[in-house]
């Protein structure tokens, strides 16, 4: 692709960068964002510049916050007695979208992945752990891809809380197997956490 400016050619060679982002794509984007007002694409670069340097983990669910407790975390409101784990913050904005849960999360930031090189100690299994000993929660909530990879970090974390007075239960298999809870509808999803079942009897139906 031949461009008659060096200063689109850097814009179109950062922009597909982006997953899913070709140069195809990229140049469309880069030529849109040129016809927008002065100001529409200074709001934009500001906004990342924000996102990029002041958006942190929350310290107590591992998602991400503008503050180091989310807003989530933070609300009187919700059910500080039960938590749904999670992989991953997009899932955090799906179960969310479901209107449906009250309580609190705790993000994994993956799941366990021999193949890739993840294991137990690149998530924050312990912290979990640490969480369910420490605050008053009556019940875990898996919420993971029903994938293989997501069915081994369940049943690892299950074995890691079995010990403990609590409730252990695993969302409904409405989510297919193999599926992402990120591309689940709200209707199946939220099913599926009303739905929920007993970590053990999800374990005799794999």
């Amino acid at each position: 692709m031949e461009f008659s400016s060096k200063l689109l050619e850097q814009a179109v060679k950062e922009m597909s960068q982006l997953p899913g982002i070709g140069k195809r794509t990229a140049l469309r984007l880069v030529l849109h964002l040129l016809k927008q007002p002065t100001a529409s694409t200074d709001f934009l670069t500001e906004a990342l510049i924000n996102l990029r340097h002041n958006i942190k983990h929350c310290e107590k669910c591992n998602t991400l916050s503008d503050q180091p407790i989310c807003e989530i975390c933070c609300n009187e409101k919700r059910d500080q007695s039960l938590i749904c784990v999670v992989e991953d913050v997009r899932d955090v904005m799906a179960i969310e979208n479901t209107r449906l849960f009250k309580g609190l999360y705790h993000v994994l930031g993956g799941k366990i992945s021999p193949i890739e090189g993840i294991g137990p100690s690149q998530l924050t299994i312990n912290k979990l752990v640490d969480r369910v000993k420490m605050e008053q929660v009556e019940e875990v909530i898996f919420a993971l891809s029903a994938t293989m990879e997501g069915d081994t970090t369940g049943y690892y974390i299950y074995k890691q809380l079995t010990d403990l007075p609590i409730k252990i239960s695993s969302i409904a298999r409405g989510i297919a197997v193999g599926d992402e809870i990120e591309y689940a509808d709200e209707v199946t999803l939220g099913r599926s956490i009303i739905n929920r079942v007993s970590f053990e009897s999800s374990l005799k139906n794999v």
